[in-house]
This record gives structure tokens, C-alpha cells and sequence, in this order.
């Protein structure tokens, strides 16, 4: 489904090089949803970014068998000059997909009112979360892209709405969580990963990664 071959990440901090990943191998299959436990600064989110196909590894190959999704809270190829009815409609067509039925998906879950129509400039944090969260489940991908877990807005029922659809996806698709925190890969996972030191340790139980990484903190 999703496939590392020898992949190798690193960055220059004009010190050092920050090694994220040396030479790591894994497959993630359709059905077996994974949580990665990594420490701040360890490169999670480089890691999502290289899932999703938004940064290529040094060396080594990334394979996507199935449609992934962007991470969750991405704004990449959003036009934040102009209004969410017209970017849904836009990524759409990127996708192939229906733009009456993805700019009607989004209007009802953001449920922002006339915002919907207004530049997205003019949104706050918590709408612009609110609407990349509901295109990434108009969507309908076969794995899904989370990073430091579900974004929770102030609006309960928007909240409700998301979550009952996430764990509808969910019982069909896959999703990859990243987090510092154990807590936050409960909720979806039962298999799990640490990263450390540019490598990944993986587990059955999300129990047994939680050992290991409260061991090495």
C-alpha cells in the first residue's frame, strides 16, 4: 500500500547534519493503521511529507500503492486569495472529482456562513483548520495523513460532525498518526513505531512502543 525502500533523509543545520531517516525500510498495509511515537525535532513531520509525496528522500524510494492523503492541516495548493467555495471547486478538479459535490461537502461541514465565500485571508486559524479539514475528507482517500492528531476546533458541532465522518473513513481506509504523545495514537491505532536516531523500531501493540519510548526519554 505504502512502501520505504532504503530511504535515507537528512538535513545540513549549518552545524551538524540532523539525520531523520538512514536507510529505513517498511511497508504500511491497507487495513493496519500505524502511530509513530518521535520526540520535537526528530523530523515527524518529514516524515508525513515524504508519505505524502511533498519531499523527496535523499536516497532510497518511497512507493504509493493506494491514494494518500495530504496531511491533515496542509494548505498547500489552496489560493488563500480566494474564497473556500472556489478552492474546493478547484481541487476537485485536480482530483477528478464532482466540484458541485466537494464545494457542497465542505459549505456543510465548515458550516462558517458566508465566510465560505470570502477570501480565505479572512479566516481565522480555526476556520482555515475547519476547512483543509473538510476537503481531506471529501476526499475519500485509502490512507490518511495525520500529524500531532486531529486538530479540535471551538465549535462542538463542527467537532461531532468531523469526527463521526473520520471514523467512518476509518473503518474502510488506513490512517499514519505522528506524535510526541502517546495519548494522541489511542485513539486510531493499534500498531506502532518509534523514531529515534534516524531509525524505526516498530510493534505490535501500541503498549510495547510506549516501553521503548518512555525508556529513552
Amino acid at each position: 500500500m505504502l512502501e520505504f525502500e532504503n530511504v535515507s533523509k537528512s538535513f545540513w543545520t549549518g552545524e551538524t547534519r540532523k539525520v531523520i531517516l538512514d536507510g529505513a525500510s517498511f511497508r504500511i498495509e491497507r487495513g493496519q493503521s500505524l502511530g509513530i511515537l518521535a520526540r520535537n525535532g526528530t523530523g515527524k513531520t518529514t516524515i508525513v511529507n515524504m508519505m505524502a509525496g511533498l519531499e523527496k528522500p535523499d536516497e532510497g524510494k518511497v512507493r504509493r500503492h493506494c491514494r494518500v492523503s495530504f496531511p491533515l492541516g496542509f494548505m498547500g495548493g489552496i489560493n488563500n486569495r480566494h474564497s473556500a467555495a472556489e478552492n474546493s471547486r478547484h481541487i476537485a478538479r485536480l482530483y477528478g472529482l464532482d466540484p458541485d459535490y466537494i464545494q457542497a461537502f465542505c459549505r456543510w461541514l465548515t458550516d462558517i456562513a458566508e465566510y465560505f465565500d470570502r477570501p480565505v485571508t479572512t479566516y481565522s486559524s480555526g476556520m482555515r483548520t475547519r476547512f483543509t479539514f473538510a476537503l481531506m475528507l471529501a476526499l475519500e482517500f485509502d490512507l490518511y495523513l495525520i500529524d500531532e492528531g486531529m486538530p479540535s476546533s471551538s465549535d462542538v458541532a463542527f467537532n461531532r460532525r468531523a469526527g463521526s465522518i473520520l471514523r467512518d473513513r476509518l473503518s474502510e481506509a488506513t490512517v499514519v498518526v505522528v506524535s510526541h504523545q502517546a495519548r494522541v495514537l489511542e485513539t486510531y491505532c493499534q500498531r506502532a513505531a518509534v523514531l529515534c536516531d534516524g531509525r524505526m523500531q516498530f510493534f505490535d501493540t501500541l503498549e510495547e512502543a510506549k516501553r521503548l519510548y518512555d525508556y529513552s526519554d
